[in-house]
């Protein structure tokens, strides 16, 4: 494996509407150093969803995005996704909570799969998109950094699956928002899953 692209974004407006976003990610030729709120020079501009610890990087397979290309009918740029990676070889299938993935000296570990928004929808120029994203069930994720660096387009990539319990990102979407069983909460409190998806299994929800 090896990244394919590096893409950041900056403050956008999005029409009529006076909340920016920073959704339109562009590929950028340089080397990017990613830290434990997420790429230099990366705008994030809802806090309470997007950013933070938990969701320092948004990957996307190369062959989940070639796949997106067949079913649509219509080139997917690298970051139209708002994706800050993509990586070759990669099906977003194959990905489970704590799977981690090392770019160098950088190392990353997955924590929960990328929910659609109407934001996400409005930037595919469809309105259903989100619907159709979530029944395609092959969602990008999102990373933790565990150690910081820099990352370029062609650095090799190096997978490590989690050793213990599997929860695919694709199951983890299935079950957001839905209440959870007993044995369903005692699986994710084995994972190393999002600090809100810990926290809300508490409440015997699977949120994040």
């Amino acid at each position: 494996m090896r990244v394919l692209a590096v893409c950041v974004g900056k403050p956008e407006n999005r029409p009529g509407k006076a909340i920016k976003t920073g959704i339109n990610k562009h590929v950028t030729g340089k080397s990017v150093l990613i830290g434990c709120e997420g790429l230099e020079g990366d705008a994030i501009c809802n806090r309470k969803h997007h950013g933070g610890m938990d969701q320092a990087v948004y990957i996307e397979g190369n062959i989940t995005r070639v796949w997106w290309e067949e079913e649509l009918g219509r080139p997917i740029a690298y970051g139209l996704f708002g994706d800050n990676l993509c990586v070759e070889g990669l099906d977003n299938r194959t990905v489970a909570a704590g799977d981690r993935f090392a770019v160098g000296n950088l190392l990353m570990e997955v924590t929960a799969p990328r929910m659609p928004c109407r934001i996400f929808a409005e930037r595919m120029g469809d309105p259903s998109f989100a619907k159709r994203y979530v029944k395609a069930a092959r969602p990008g994720f999102y990373c933790r950094i565990i150690k910081p660096g820099r990352v370029a387009a062609g650095t090799i990539v190096e997978y490590e699956p989690f050793e213990g319990e599997r929860i695919l990102i694709a199951e983890m979407m299935k079950h957001y928002g839905k209440k959870a069983s007993m044995d369903l909460i005692e699986r994710y409190r084995s994972v190393p899953v999002h600090a809100k998806l810990r926290a809300s299994l508490s409440l015997g929800k699977i949120m994040f």
